[in-house]
C-alpha cells in the first residue's frame, strides 16, 4: 500500500524515496539471514549513516541533515517496514546523540560529526537488572577520584552493548532517588567496562541487547554530560523523544503487516474465491488499516508539537501507547489471516509478531506510559 504523505518540503520526499531505495536495495534481502544468525548489521549501518540517515532531526552545524522531526520519524517508519532491528538501531542510536548534542560541552561536542555520521556507534546505558521502569533507583556509583570518576555497576537491556563505541552512562553520585544521578560519556574501550554476551531474544536477533559490568571504569571528569546530577533530567529528556522514535518502529511494522496480509488475502483462494472478499477477513483488513492511520496521526501529531516548540511529552507517552499497542494487534491478525501459514518461518508475518511484543516494553512499558498520562489527568 502506498502511503499518502503530507510533508513541510520537497527536500523530505527526496529524503523519504532514499530512504525507500536504501531499504529496498540494502536491508530487503539481507534481514532473513542477520536475523537468523543473529549477527549485528554494523556495515549497514555505517552505509545509512554515510547516506546521511544518522543524524537527520540534528543541526547541519554539528553534522546532522536539519530535518524536521517528522520527517525523521517516517524514514524510522519506512526502514521498520523492511527491518525492525535496523529502524530500532537507528532509534536508539539518535537518542544516544541527544545528551551530548543538548547537555555537552564544547569539547564533547567535538565528537558530534563523527556521532552523527554513524562512524561512532552510541548506546543509551540506563536501565540496571533490578531498576527496570525505576530508572530513579539505579544503584551503579561513581566516586570522584582525582580527575577521574570511578565506576561500578551493572547495566542492563543496552541496545548496542559490546558494539557501541560510546556509551551515556547513567550513575549515581549523589543522594538516592532522582535529584542524583549524573550522566558519564564513555568509551568502549574504557578498562573495567565490561560487555557481556548478548541477550537470547524472542526477536530482535540481529540488534540483541547485552549487560555492561562496570569493574573500576575510570572515566575521566571532563566526561561529565551536563552539571553533576543533572543525568536523571537528561535521560527523561531524551526519552520523550525516544518514545517518538519506537512508536514510528511500530508504526512501520504494523503497516507491513497490513500490506503483506492483504496482498495474501487477496491472492489465497478458498471455495471458489479469493478470502479477501469474505466479510469476516475484509472487516480485519479493514480495522487493521484504519488502525494503523490512527497511530501514524498520533505520532505524527506529537512530532509536529515537538517541532514547534511546545510541550511534547504527553503526546509522546500516548504515541508510544498506542502504536506499539497497535503493531501487536496487527501482526496477531496478519498471522491469523494467513492461517497455518502465518505460523510458518517461510512467511515475515511470523517475524514480525516476535519483533511487535518487544515494542510495549522498550522506552518504558505500556503500563508506564498508562501511568504517565494518567497523572497528567489527574494532577493539580
Amino acid at each position: 500500500m502506498t502511503v499518502d504523505r503530507l510533508l513541510p518540503t520537497p527536500e523530505a520526499h527526496d529524503l523519504l524515496d532514499l530512504t525507500t531505495e536504501l531499504a529496498t536495495r540494502e536491508l530487503a534481502g539481507k534481514v532473513d539471514d542477520f536475523e537468523a544468525r543473529g549477527e549485528f548489521p554494523r556495515e549497514i549501518l555505517r552505509t545509512l549513516g554515510r547516506s546521511g540517515l544518522l543524524g537527520l532531526p540534528y543541526p547541519e552545524a554539528d553534522g546532522g541533515a536539519g530535518q524536521p522531526y517528522e520527517v525523521y520519524l517516517q524514514v524510522l517508519e519506512i526502514l521498520a517496514g523492511t527491518w525492525l532491528g535496523i529502524a530500532e538501531a537507528v532509534s536508539v542510536h539518535t537518542l544516544s546523540c541527544f545528551p551530548v548534542a543538548y547537555y555537552g560541552t564544547p569539547e564533547q561536542r567535538k565528537m558530534l560529526p563523527e556521532m552523527l555520521g554513524g562512524e561512532l556507534l552510541g548506546a543509551y546505558a540506563l536501565s540496571e537488572p533490578q531498576g527496570g521502569s525505576d530508572a530513579a533507583s539505579l544503584a551503579t556509583r561513581a566516586v570522584a577520584d582525582g580527575d577521574d570518576f570511578v565506576v561500578n555497576g551493572t547495566k542492563a537491556w543496552i541496545t548496542h552493548g559490546g558494539r557501541a563505541d560510546f556509551y551515556n552512562l547513567f550513575c549515581r553520585t549523589g543522594e538516592p532517588g532522582a535529584r542524583g544521578i549524573s550522566c558519564l560519556l564513555a568509551d568502549a574501550a574504557t578498562p573495567g567496562l565490561l560487555p557481556q554476551a548478548p541477550e537470547r531474544l524472542m526477536g530482535l536477533r540481529s540488534s540483541a541487547p547485552a549487560q555492561i559490568v562496570l569493574e573500576d571504569a575510570r572515566i575521566p571528569r571532563d566526561r561529565l554530560v551536563g552539571t553533576e546530577n543533572q543525568g536523571f533530567a537528561i535521560a527523561m529528556s531524551a526519552l520523550d523523544s525516544g518514545r517518538l522514535g519506537i512508536a514510528a518502529c511500530a508504526v512501520g511494522l504494523a503497516q507491513a503487516a497490513v500490506d503483506y496480509a492483504t496482498g495474501y488475502a487477496k491472492e489465497r483462494e478458498q471455495f471458489g474465491r479469493p478470502i479477501a472478499e469474505f466479510q469476516g477477513l475484509g472487516f480485519m483488513l479493514a480495522d487493521m488499516a484504519t488502525q494503523v492511520s490512527a497511530a501514524r496521526a498520533l505520532l505524527l501529531a506529537a512530532a509536529r508539537s515537538k517541532d514547534a516548540g511546545r510541550p511534547f511529552s504527553i503526546e509522546a507517552a500516548k504515541a508510544k501507547l498506542f502504536a506499539t499497542d497497535v503493531a501487536m494487534k496487527v501482526t496477531t491478525d496478519a498471522v491469523q489471516i494467513l492461517g497455518g501459514y502465518g505460523y510458518s518461518a517461510d512467511h515475515p508475518v511470523e517475524r514480525w509478531f516476535r519483533e511487535a511484543k518487544v515494542l510495549q516494553i522498550v522506552e518504558g512499558t505500556n503500563q508506564i506510559q498508562r501511568l504517565v498520562i494518567a497523572r497528567s489527568m489527574t494532577a493539580g
